[in-house]
Formats: structure tokens, C-alpha cells, sequence
């Protein structure tokens, strides 16, 4: 019996790179592949992603990974390069780097080279985390502009900190910021991630650059991809192992998190966080068994989760498949009953379950 298992669908994949494009008909798309794509599987993935302009990662790693896997298409460095030794690998390779800082600065004036690199250089507008101060950009622009280890055009991007949020006007502080830095340089313009593709539509310049949303989950607050016309990419599932009746008035699991009220029906399911389903799930998150949906009770285990199936009028029985998330359940709602967010839950999916690539279109 196969148990913990991941079912990736390259239909819905390709339809979600479609619905982007239709979204921002007018940008490029440079795919994010980092974290193995989401945790989907960084060489398959963007081997059914050919319709892309540029992939996207956050590591020189998963950018030879690529190449390893024979993929062509120009290749952006989200976190640059992180010692000096690694710039011929660059060229050799035909990674294009972001700069962000002085250091990765003066390594590329210095480096001994027989042709130039692609460069973004990144602005911090307000998300203060990666990026060049606003009041150093005309240094730097002008520096790599006369490199000759730089290719003559510089692109320009930042990142977006609250476009989750429509109703922050954070975002827009830090575009209205970006386009007057901007303003009077030619040059091609990054600045939408996945929210800042569905939220802020004049965002999207002349690249964009999806991450969550490929893989067919909302990046917005409270919403699910569905409302984007997403199809999740996702399917996790396991199976029933277990029937088991348990009395009125007894706890079930680790610490007894959980008592039953009244005699009721389990079902024991393997998966756990050993397979990288969130510990900290709580009790009546949902799962679908049979087309209907139950609710988990007591603690995540390492290999196991205890669903109350009631007086199982369902019939559910032993070998039954079990969906944790996918198209009948959508991640960001398992997300919001761990008090995390879906990027955690798809990047955190264990090498243990077993994954299968399928291309099938969904209802």
C-alpha cells in the first residue's frame, strides 16, 4: 500500500503560468523555482514551465541544479552570490546575479573576466531585509554601468514587504518610492511578486516575478487560489491504517490534547510530521476521506494523526486514501488551523513521501 504520498500536477501548473500571463500580459515572467520549487521539485517543475521567460532561485545550488537538468533559460540569482570565488561560476554557467550590497559590488569590478554578467540591482524601498539603501542607487547604477564585467543593461527591481494586504498602503509608499528613483533610467523593471501580480496591477513593469501563486495557492490574505482561477499544483495524501472505537470521555494521543464527549469512531491515517505535516495543527483541522471532510483530534505524531470519523456512516475502512490538502482542500485553509502559512507547508514536505507527476486536467 502506497501511503505519504504527493501528486504534482503539471496541467495545473502550465494553466496557473497561463492565468499569470493573463494577469500581466504585458511582463515577462521570471518563474521562482526556490526551496525546490515550493517543494514540488526544482528540475521537473521548471522542465513544464518552458512557456516562462526566466527562472528565478535563491542560490548558486539550485542554479547549477538546473543546468544540471538541462534547462537553458536565463537564470536570476535572487541573493546574488556570496563570495567572489563564485563569479566565474557565474559566467561559465550564464547566471545573471542581483546585487545588493557593497561587497558583491566591488567582487564584480574586480573579477577577472572574458565577458560580462547580467546584473539586477536591488533597491530596499521598505522591506529592509536584502537590498541597496534608496540614496545609493545612483552610485551603484553608475558604477556597474561602466563595469566592463556587467552587461550594458542594468535592470532594476525591489521587493514588495505587505502586498498581501490591499488595504496597506505600504505598497504603494514603496512603488510611488521606486518609480521616482527610477524615473529617469531606461532600463527593464522588477518589482511584482505573486501578490503584487493579483493585487497591484501597476506593479507589473516590465517583468513579474510568481512564486507562491505557479503553484496554484493565494498569496493574498484570506483568500484561496480558487478565487484567482488557480489550480493547486499539490495533491498530499496518505491512507487509513486504522479503525479504532474509542469510549466516551477518553483522551486520544501525546499530552491527551484531546477528549471525546461522546463514543465515537477513529481513524488512524499515516502521516505525521516525519512527512512534514504541521505538529502544531489543531484539533478539527480538516481532511477528506470519501469526498467529506473530518476533523483530526489529539496531537500530530511523528508517523500517525487520529481523525474522529463519528459513528462512520461514511464506511470508512482500512486502505481508504486520505487528502491532507489539494483540490478538495485547499493548503492555505490547513495553513490557517497551524497558524502558519502555506509556503511553510509545501517547502516543509519531507523526502519520505513519495512523489508523483501527473498531467491531468482538473475539474
Amino acid at each position: 500500500m502506497k501511503l505519504a504520498a504527493a501528486e504534482i500536477n503539471l496541467s495545473a501548473l502550465r494553466h496557473n503560468l497561463r492565468r499569470i500571463k493573463a494577469l500581466a500580459p504585458r511582463a515577462k515572467v521570471m518563474a521562482v523555482l526556490k526551496a525546490n520549487a515550493y517543494g514540488h521539485g526544482l528540475v521537473t517543475i521548471a522542465q513544464h514551465l518552458q512557456d516562462a521567460d526566466a527562472f528565478a532561485v535563491a542560490r548558486i545550488d539550485e542554479a547549477l541544479a538546473l543546468r544540471a537538468g538541462g534547462l537553458t533559460k536565463p537564470i536570476v540569482l535572487l541573493e546574488g552570490f556570496f563570495n567572489a570565488n563564485d563569479i566565474p561560476i557565474l559566467l561559465a554557467n550564464n547566471f545573471q546575479t542581483v546585487i545588493h550590497n557593497e561587497y558583491q559590488l566591488n567582487a564584480l569590478e574586480s573579477a577577472k573576466l572574458d565577458a560580462p554578467i547580467a546584473t539586477w540591482l536591488k533597491v530596499d524601498t521598505g522591506m529592509h531585509r536584502l537590498g541597496i539603501e534608496p540614496e545609493q542607487l545612483d552610485s551603484f547604477y553608475n558604477r556597474l554601468k561602466s563595469s566592463e564585467n556587467v552587461k550594458p543593461q542594468v535592470n532594476l527591481m525591489t521587493h514588495f514587504s505587505c502586498a498581501d494586504d490591499v488595504e496597506n498602503s505600504k505598497t504603494k509608499v514603496q512603488l510611488n518610492k521606486f518609480t521616482q528613483l527610477v524615473d529617469n533610467k531606461n532600463e527593464s523593471l522588477c518589482l511584482a511578486n505573486s501578490a503584487g501580480i493579483i493585487g497591484w496591477p501597476e506593479s507589473h513593469n516590465d517583468w513579474v516575478r510568481p512564486g507562491l501563486m505557479l503553484y496554484g495557492v493565494s498569496p493574498m490574505q484570506e483568500q484561496v487560489g480558487a478565487h484567482h482561477g488557480l489550480q493547486p499544483v499539490m495533491r498530499l495524501t496518505t491512507r487509513v491504517i486504522a479503525i479504532r472505537s474509542l469510549p466516551a470521555n477518553e483522551p486520544v494521543g501525546y499530552g491527551g490534547r484531546w477528549q471525546s464527549k461522546h463514543a465515537t469512531q477513529l481513524a488512524i491515517v499515516a502521516m505525521g510530521y516525519g512527512d512534514g505535516y504541521p505538529r502544531h495543527a489543531k484539533n478539527g483541522t480538516p481532511v477528506m476521506i470519501r469526498n467529506q471532510r473530518f476533523g483530526i483530534v489529539g496531537s500530530v505524531s511523528m508517523d500517525m494523526i487520529t481523525v474522529d470519523i463519528g459513528d462512520n456512516k461514511a464506511g470508512i475502512a482500512v486502505g481508504d486514501e486520505v487528502e491532507m490538502w489539494g483540490p478538495n482542500l485547499p493548503v492555505e485553509e490547513v495553513a490557517a488551523y497551524a497558524d502558519t502559512i502555506p509556503y511553510e507547508l509545501l517547502c516543509n514536505v519531507t523526502p519520505r513521501v513519495s512523489y508523483e507527476y501527473v498531467d491531468k486536467n482538473q475539474a
